[in-house]
């Protein structure tokens, strides 16, 4: 499906956001309705997390927090990071990168070329002062001329989404939306595109797609922030409510396990040529979840976050797929 059109604006920037819609077959078929994805790997930087890093950047510009010359710091699992990286490049910023060392390699080396100072952290808790989040923000307050984006509570970021992602949306398809869902990290993609969604209908159900390991599941479903069992799946999964997520529109919620979701992007990928990372195929399954609640007709969106091309060393490897217990599909595995 063809993204709204948009004013032509110069230089890189002017290509994040206007991503296209692409229908999902197989999930569409199966509940008689129309399950769509959001192409967000079209974006310059490869993810949804270039329209946050945008919106945050230039809302910082524009408060005087960040002056020609300086440098954006951030703590993310990297692709926010990529994203900042891509949109300070484009303006002449420095970046510096704080990241758990548990995520994929290729995140790290696009990190790299994209010219990034990249600190690797160990994967803590969120109370731990090591975390990524508190290192960045460490760093960026011992700097001169620095900017700590604060994707987590920095409500740029879900602006992004009520101003880009929830527009695009409702004028691809002339408002004939049912239902959205996407899983959390910071949050601002859920909240910012129910938000969005819904000053143009309050009939729109907004759904949160929770993984294994996080808390926001039963916090909506129960009010209480509760975790249970894990998931590899990198930036998504939260156990607070930031500040992204406070009055986020959340309707009701889904719960999907990595296998799930793992066999989703392998179907997506044998079926629809749509090679995608593992956060896709927990949206992908909600969003099938949803449209079977809503019922046969009903128009579904979510979010096909970043492609799998970078996570060519965890989810499509053979390897790393047995060693985690998930299913390896046939093309990727090794001959006896």
């Amino acid at each position: 499906m063809t993204a709204p059109s948009r004013p032509p604006q110069p230089g890189t920037l002017g290509l994040i956001g206007g991503t296209r819609l692409v229908r999902l077959t197989a999930a569409s078929e199966r509940t008689g309705c129309d399950i769509y994805g959001k192409c967000e790997f079209e974006n310059p930087g490869g993810s949804v997390k270039d329209r946050a890093a945008l919106w945050m950047i230039e809302a910082a510009e524009r408060d005087g927090r960040l002056r020609p010359g300086g440098t954006v710091v951030e703590g993310t699992a990297g692709n926010t990071g990529i994203g900042i990286a891509t949109v300070a490049n484009a303006k002449g910023y420095r970046t510096v990168i704080v990241m758990p060392n548990n995520q994929s390699a290729e995140k790290m080396q696009t990190l790299r070329a994209l010219g990034a100072d990249l600190v690797l952290v160990p994967p803590t808790k969120y109370a731990d002062p090591e975390h990524f989040v508190h290192r960045s923000r460490r760093i960026a307050e011992e700097m001169d001329n620095a900017m700590w984006a604060d994707q987590f509570d920095n409500q740029a970021n879900r602006q992004a989404h009520i101003d880009g992602t929830a527009a695009e949306i409702w004028d691809a398809l002339d408002g004939r939306i049912d239902g959205f869902t996407c899983a959390a990290g910071t949050g601002g993609t859920i909240a910012g595109t129910g938000i969005g969604l819904k000053q143009r209908s309050g009939d729109v159900i907004i759904a949160l797609t929770d993984p294994f390991g996080a808390a926001l599941y039963n916090y909506y479903a129960c009010g209480e922030l509760k975790a249970e069992g894990s998931s590899v799946a990198e930036g998504i999964g939260q156990g607070r409510i930031t500040g992204n997520l406070e009055g986020a529109p959340i309707d009701t919620q889904f719960r999907v396990s990595d296998e799930e979701a793992a066999l989703a992007v392998q179907e997506l990928n044998t079926g629809q040529g749509l090679c995608l990372g593992l956060s896709s195929g927990i949206n992908a399954v909600g969003a099938e979840r949803l449209a079977e609640r809503l019922g046969k007709g009903s128009v579904i969106v979510t979010i096909l976050c970043d492609s799998g091309f970078r996570y060519l060393s965890t989810l499509w490897n053979p390897d790393w797929l047995a060693e985690k217990g998930l299913p390896v599909p046939t093309g990727l595995r090794k001959p006896h």
